[in-house]
Formats: C-alpha cells, sequence, structure tokens
C-alpha cells in the first residue's frame, strides 16, 4: 500500500488523540480492507469497523482529521473510502479544508451519518417487521 504524500497532512496535524481511539483496542485489518475484497465481505468488514468507530471518545477528531488530510485508506472516524471519496469529490480543491475543525464543518452531515442505526444496519430488521 503506498504511502500518502506528506503534502496531504494539514500543517497543523496533532496526533496525541490517537492515543485515546477505541480501534487501539481492536484488530487494524479490520479498518483497512484486503486487495480485492468487494462487495458483502467489504460492507460487514467497513459495518464492523464503524461499530467500533461509534464508541470512540475521539472519532470526530478522526474524521476531521481524514477529511482533512484527504486519507485514501481505511475507515476513519466512522467515514469509509468511499463516503470519504464522496466528501473528497463536492469539495472545492482551490478552497479545500485544512484547518483543525474545517473537515467537521464541511462534511458534518456525512460524519454524524456513517455511524447512525441506519448506517449500522441497527434496527433496520426490527423497523421492517413492524411494517
Amino acid at each position: 500500500m503506498p504511502q500518502q504524500p506528506l503534502a496531504q497532512v494539514p500543517a497543523d496535524a496533532q496526533w496525541h488523540w490517537q492515543e485515546h481511539g477505541a480501534c487501539r483496542q481492536a484488530d487494524p485489518l479490520l479498518f483497512f480492507h484486503p486487495q480485492n475484497e468487494r462487495g458483502s465481505s467489504r460492507s460487514r468488514r467497513d459495518r464492523s469497523a464503524k461499530l467500533v468507530c461509534s464508541t470512540c471518545d475521539v472519532r470526530l477528531e478522526c474524521a476531521d482529521y481524514a477529511v482533512r488530510a484527504r486519507e485514501p485508506y481505511g475507515v476513519w472516524g466512522g467515514l469509509s473510502e468511499d463516503e470519504r471519496e464522496d466528501i473528497y469529490s463536492r469539495l472545492d480543491s482551490h478552497h479545500y479544508p485544512r484547518q483543525r475543525g474545517e473537515g467537521l464543518r464541511v462534511a458534518g452531515e456525512e460524519i454524524a451519518e456513517a455511524v447512525s442505526p441506519r448506517a449500522l444496519g441497527i434496527g433496520w430488521g426490527t423497523q421492517r417487521r413492524a411494517r
């Protein structure tokens, strides 16, 4: 896996929040897909990673960093690679969020939705049966 160019790491990046991430107690492979993983396997792994993120005290800092750094790989702050790519594609490259907190400002809805019960598949079966 290629390393991310340092030019994309925000100048004000701080790393102390990573020491408090719920992901530190989980298998790192849960957050990064194996080569050629697709379909339901990838969806299940992403959902499992998002469940860990949903319990994390530093999830918002993580998601903010990932958006600002244009992090290309893995689940960060509950956002999958595809979800972040959707965010990146709608942002103006000339006014890209680089300051701490700007990732949350421009992608707050997506960040909240990423670990919502609907996104995690929680309660979905119960709601369907109740209809």
